[in-house]
């Protein structure tokens, strides 16, 4: 038999989990992407600098 205690036992909060898994995803994708576009802007001669995101075309 199950006591009280047991059944309204804390669970994990996997909703909240999955955001924060999420989040992180999109900050790699953002810096990787960042990379990118600095590498590109180098290759092509332009000065080496942060890209802002009013800068991104096709976003």
């Amino acid at each position: 038999m199950i006591g009280i205690k047991e059944a309204y036992m804390a669970r994990d909060n996997y909703s909240y989990q999955k955001y924060q898994k999420e989040l992180a995803r999109k900050k790699k994708a953002e810096e990787k992407k960042q990379k990118k576009l600095e590498k590109k802007a180098v290759e092509a001669g332009a000065v080496p600098g942060p890209v802002l995101p009013d800068q991104i075309i096709g976003s």
